[in-house]
């Protein structure tokens, strides 16, 4: 029986791979494990900072709702009750 290597397959995979890994520099770009390890970073610090957003923009609308709070002659906690 003929033996099947998955040759198509598994280039497939890193053309596929490679392709996200579009506008990193040096190596990461072109070279497939350099890519792999770059990705998973950048994977994780996107998950990560995709809640760390929401934080920051929550803090930022507190600040934002505070300072026309202050404009108006009220206090915040006054405003938020």
């Amino acid at each position: 029986m003929v033996r099947v290597k998955g040759g198509v397959f598994s280039q497939k995979r890193r053309r596929h791979l490679l392709k996200h890994a579009k506008g990193f520099r040096w190596g990461r770009k072109s070279k497939y494990r350099a890519a792999k390890t770059a990705l998973m970073h950048a994977w994780e610090y996107a998950y990560r900072d995709r809640r760390t957003k929401k934080r920051e923009f929550r803090k930022l609308w507190q600040i934002q709702i505070n300072a026309a709070c202050k404009q108006q002659g009220i206090s915040y906690s006054s405003f938020i009750a």
